[in-house]
């Protein structure tokens, strides 16, 4: 996995985190003060980069939670298949097959040629735009 790990009181709203094996983008974040026995709490609301799935997590403000690490990079499409895009990568020639993005904007540009930006986190790749 290519994961950093930040203490979670430092999360900002946009930032990314892996909350059960999932990356997500986090949409809030409050926390709470220091009781007379405890520690702060953070409260941080995320929503999946790739399923859309709305996640919750409630831990102490100073514990260690992995941020995944995004790379942008960008393909060139070689052919539009019914349920995959074959793409082969701009900067290593490398060829790959990668599911068909669920944005219909983004689908009805795919064509053999044209240039693509895809990120890759957690060994995942998915079609972010179209340039």
């Amino acid at each position: 996995m290519s994961t950093k790990p930040v203490e979670i009181g430092s999360l900002k709203e946009g930032s990314f985190v892996v909350i059960d094996n999932v990356p997500c983008r986090v949409v809030s974040m409050e926390k709470s003060k220091t009781g007379k026995h405890g520690s702060a709490k953070a409260r941080v609301v995320a929503v999946g980069i790739f399923d859309g799935v709305k996640r919750n997590l409630v831990a102490p403000a100073d514990q260690r939670v992995d941020v995944p690490i995004v790379e942008k990079k960008a393909a060139q499409v070689i052919s539009v298949m019914p349920d995959t895009v074959q793409l082969m990568d701009l900067g290593t020639y490398e060829t790959f097959e990668i599911k068909k993005p669920t944005d219909e904007e983004i689908l009805s540009k795919l064509a053999p040629g044209v240039e693509v930006e895809y990120w890759e986190i957690l060994n995942e790749k998915h079609i972010v735009r179209v340039k």
